[in-house]
């Protein structure tokens, strides 16, 4: 899935430059390709994936992986689950032990298919912002699992009837019309609201295009103030050219600043609400910077509420 919007940059290359783009997905990996002849910069591999055990369904039986960068995010849960107390651990264990666990790309399954990265990401659709002073990719990464599972279309009338288009509060229902399956899904929640995959749950990454590595990696946001755990992540980086990153998006009310080098986080600005939106910068008309990004909440039961904010600081 494919949601983040590809990115044009110029990257220098053994004594020339590459006309070259970098596209990221909710799998966590990103391709960096010469945007003119698509020729992968760093190299991309077909690698085996799992199979489908779903009857009449025969699935890709290898996908592209690029050699570099490395994925960006975990693609299969190799620590026990996690969770705040032995409830919480004890529940995610039980529930991660009842699905099909065979890492990236297994299908989703009448069993039920442990997705890691979820649906949510790996990288949304906020996308990425290039650096070409340090040659740096910035982007923010979600680290949070999802459970799918398929309903045979049989049994899809009593399911949505029992229960609606939502399940328990947590799941969710997409009908997959005139296909054999319907399909039913939700993030790996706790009873107490805590993930079952490790924190961080959402971090801020810059990957160098040069060598194709990770520069740094910070987390990002945070679901409880004063902590460090990241936080789900819905929006874009911008850079600016003092070597600041802004970047909003995650599920506290907050707009923060990193150094751009680094990654330490300089600043965080407090808004009405959450925002599910990348920032923008401009010099005014007089003559001072601003810093503006839209605030209208994630719509989450129990977080910030929905607003229509437009907020600006100054430089």
């Amino acid at each position: 899935d494919v949601a983040s919007p590809p990115l044009l940059f110029d990257l220098p290359h053994d004594g020339s430059t590459i006309p070259a783009i970098a596209i990221g997905s909710k799998t966590g990996n990103l391709f960096l390709l010469n945007r003119v002849t698509g020729k992968p910069i760093f190299g991309v591999e077909e690698r085996p994936v799992p199979k489908s055990d779903t009857p009449g369904e025969e699935a890709s039986p290898t996908q592209p992986f690029p050699v570099k960068p490395a994925p960006l995010t975990a693609q299969t849960i190799t620590v026990n689950a996690f969770g705040i107390n032995d409830a919480d651990r004890q529940w995610c264990q039980a529930e991660i032990s009842q699905l099909r666990t065979t890492g990236i790309f297994t299908p989703p399954s009448v069993q039920g298919t442990l997705v890691i990265p979820g649906n949510i990401g790996g990288m949304n659709w906020g996308g990425m912002a290039y650096d070409p002073q340090n040659h740096l990719l910035v982007l923010p990464n979600n680290h949070l699992a999802s459970e799918v599972k398929l309903i045979p279309r049989a049994d899809l009338e009593n399911v949505r009837n029992s229960r609606g288009r939502k399940l328990d509060g947590d799941w969710e229902i997409g009908e997959q019309r005139g296909t054999p399956y319907a399909m039913m899904r939700r993030i790996l929640i706790s009873h107490s609201g805590v993930p079952c995959t490790p924190p961080p749950w959402s971090t801020l990454i810059a990957v160098d295009t040069v060598t194709g590595e990770k520069k740094w990696e910070v987390p990002f946001g945070s679901r409880t103030p004063g902590t460090h755990t990241g936080s789900l992540s819905l929006g874009g980086p911008i850079i600016a050219a003092s070597g600041l990153v802004f970047v909003a998006g995650t599920l506290d009310p907050a707009i923060y600043a990193f150094d751009i080098k680094t990654g330490n986080q300089l600043w965080r600005g407090e808004l009405p609400t959450t925002a599910r939106s990348t920032p923008i910068t401009f010099r005014g008309p007089d003559g001072k910077q601003y810093l503006v990004v839209s605030a209208g909440g994630h719509g989450i039961p129990g977080m910030a509420p929905l607003g229509d904010y437009v907020v600006a600081f100054s430089l």
